[in-house]
């Protein structure tokens, strides 16, 4: 009864919460504190806590942390199963229907239309993040010179980013030792 139970409940989640991961969190624990009582608010905070540590989306850690905790390894397999089952039915159908109906020049149109806002929904966050790392024109030359050794030159992306680790602290090293003199 409980997995039917667990099932239930992240099947819901997974089908009507709109704009991934992080947005699951409050209905989450809406369904898992408040109706169920299955977690304390405590325990659901330690759990998002673990999520967002962990490698993977933060709705499917979530799943595994829920679902372990109340019913061991089957209630992780059905929490998984139960926010997955949506967004993976979603993806098959929509697959389906864009093989199907691709180039039909309706559809072509549409996705041309859609080229703009994709880009603006890229361009935005990077845009805030941009300015929350303090980002100016004194030292916008670093990702710009990153970009250009990534896209232009097909330098590693993990590469640069050793690199800017290394100059980071070698800078910083400098910055140090030109304060103690």
């Amino acid at each position: 009864m409980i997995l039917w139970q667990l099932f239930i409940s992240f099947l819901k989640i997974g089908a009507f919460t709109l704009g991934g991961g992080i947005a699951m969190i409050p209905i989450m624990r809406r369904e898992v504190v408040e109706k169920h009582k299955w977690l304390t608010d405590m325990d659901f905070l330690d759990g998002v806590a673990a999520a967002q540590s962990s490698p993977g989306p933060i709705a499917i850690n979530m799943s595994i942390y829920v679902g372990y905790r109340i019913k061991g390894i089957p209630g992780m397999l059905v929490s998984v199963l139960g926010s997955v089952l949506p967004s993976f039915t979603s993806i098959i159908i929509i697959a389906s229907l864009f093989t199907r109906y691709a180039q039909e020049p309706l559809v072509r149109k549409a996705f041309h239309a859609l080229e703009p806002a994709v880009v603006s929904l890229i361009a935005w966050p990077l845009i805030q993040i941009s300015q929350k790392v303090g980002l100016n024109w004194r030292n916008f030359w670093i990702p710009l010179l990153a970009l250009v050794s990534v896209a232009f030159i097909g330098i590693s992306p993990m590469y640069v980013i050793i690199i800017c680790i290394a100059l980071t602290l070698i800078i910083s090293q400098i910055k140090e030792k030109r304060g103690k003199n």
